[in-house]
């Protein structure tokens, strides 16, 4: 038994931190319950006995890499060579092709051909460098404008004093983020009005490429996204065989990535 003194003492106490919560008194000290949790619930799959896939699902090529044909890059370094120039090189190499990594319009082909001539109509936007590899050096990011407000997104790294081309794709793009190593691309939803896809490409070093590891359909305010009046965009890739007549091309503002170049 403890001493008067010593149980007063700890009466005291706690009418003084706890204010007579309950829990002071007879258990002095003690822990209570705070009621059932709920259990934990793991993945539970569905279909086990669903056999394995024969067949590979459709290639989109977003892995594909190519080196660019004629593009030196002294010491590596991405800042020594010409955005528009290294288009130009892709289009000379890949004549007359509308789809896949190298697809563009007719007229866009055209355009980026008389860049050296015609340098207000050129497609091919301000780059900007960033390092997304995690390389230690910034690869260069190129935006070229289509036709129906689609933009070009192009990425390429700077190895072996060459460039290879680690990422391309064409979409209606509302908005390009660069976030830490993440190149993320912003595009109205046709179908849904009042949300809009939201892709994180990232650099995967087993594929040497930036793969679009997050995808996603968000949500938006209205106001925020492409108008309803927009054309429904027609993607270059992956297109195989399109037949379509491009619609003229538009001139609408660039569409930056929101951060400063490097020095």
């Amino acid at each position: 038994m403890r001493p008067r003194g010593v149980q007063l003492a700890a009466g005291v106490l706690c009418a003084l931190v706890l204010g007579g919560a309950v829990g002071c008194g007879r258990n002095e000290g003690g822990l209570e319950s705070a009621g059932s949790t709920p259990t934990a619930v793991g993945p539970v799959r569905l279909w086990p006995d669903l056999p394995p896939a024969t067949d590979p699902p459709l290639d989109y090529g977003e892995s594909d890499t190519e080196r660019v044909p004629g593009i030196k890059a002294a010491d590596n370094d991405v800042h020594a060579v010409d955005a528009v120039a290294v288009v130009a090189a892709e289009v000379r190499a890949h004549p007359g092709t509308y789809s896949g990594g190298d697809g563009l319009y007719e007229e866009t082909a055209r355009a980026i051909k008389a860049c050296g001539t015609a340098p207000a109509a050129c497609p091919v936007m301000r780059p900007y460098y960033r390092d997304l590899t995690g390389n230690g050096r910034d690869e260069l990011i190129v935006g070229i404008r289509m036709p129906d407000q689609q933009v070009g997104l192009r990425v390429y790294l700077a190895e072996n004093s060459g460039l290879t081309r680690i990422m391309s794709t064409v979409d209606q793009v509302i908005s390009v983020e660069v976030a830490g190593r993440d190149l993320i691309t912003r595009v109205g939803s046709a179908g849904i009005p009042g949300y809009e896809y939201r892709t994180a490409w990232s650099w995967d070093e087993q594929q040497h490429s930036m793969l679009p590891t997050r995808d996603e359909i968000v949500r938006v305010k209205p106001g925020r996204t492409a108008p309803p009046t927009l054309p429904a965009p027609r993607l270059v890739s992956p297109t195989p065989g399109s037949t379509a007549t491009p619609a003229p091309l538009p001139a609408p503002p660039d569409v930056a990535v929101p951060v400063e170049p490097s020095p």
